[in-house]
C-alpha cells in the first residue's frame, strides 16, 4: 500500500523512516536536522561509526526517542551537480537501496521524506516521479506487502504525490 501523508515524519509510527541525509551522516538541516534532534544523540554516535554514505547509497541506524524503530539514510544528489541523467540514477538508488535494506531487516512499514528536494535544489514534482515509478516498481518486482508512506511537510508536495499514487 502506497499513502501520502503531510507530517512531521518524525512523529510517524512506522518501522523505519528515511531521512535525506548529507553525506556525513551527522545532521544538518531541513529534515535532516529535525530527526537528528528528535532522535536524541545516540543517533549522532552511532553515525559517527558508519564512516559516512555515499550520493545513492543507504545505511540503516536505531531510531532512538523516534517511534520509529529504525532510521534509513539516504544521501541524495545535489541538482544540477551531475548531468541530468546521473541526478535521476543516483535519486534512483536512492529509493532502491533504502527499500534493500527495508527488506533485508524485514520491516512492514517505511516513510520516506522527500530526497533533495530542499537545499539540494532537485525539482519537487521531477523528484517525487522518481520516488513514486521506484517505489511502484520494487513493490511490483518484489512482490512486497511494503506500506509505504510519502511523508511530505508541505501543500505542493502533497498535492504532487496524491496525483502520481492514485
Amino acid at each position: 500500500m502506497i499513502q501520502v501523508k503531510q507530517a512531521d515524519i518524525t512523529k510517524l509510527k512506522v518501522d523505519a523512516i528515511v531521512n535525506a541525509a548529507n553525506k556525513t551522516l551527522l545532521g544538518g538541516g531541513g529534515v535532516d536536522g529535525a530527526i537528528h534532534a528528535a532522535a536524541g544523540p545516540q543517533l549522532l554516535e552511532e553515525c559517527r561509526m558508519l564512516g559516512g554514505c555515499e550520493t545513492g547509497e543507504a545505511k540503516i541506524t536505531k531510531g532512538y526517542n523516534l517511534p520509529a524503530k529504525f532510521i534509513i539514510h539516504t544521501v541524495g544528489p545535489i541538482y544540477r551537480f551531475h548531468t541530468q541523467v546521473e541526478d535521476e540514477q543516483l535519486l534512483s538508488a536512492c529509493y532502491q537501496n533504502s527499500l534493500k535494506l527495508a527488506k533485508d531487516y524485514k520491516l512492514s512499514s517505511v516513510a520516506f521524506s522527500c530526497i533533495s528536494t530542499g537545499v539540494y535544489g532537485y525539482p519537487k514534482l521531477a523528484a517525487a516521479k522518481i520516488a513514486v515509478r521506484v517505489v511502484k516498481e520494487w513493490l511490483k518486482e518484489e512482490k512486497s506487502n511494503l506500506d509505504i508512506t510519502f511523508c511530505v511537510f508541505d501543500q505542493e508536495n502533497k498535492r504532487i504525490y496524491q496525483s502520481l499514487t492514485k
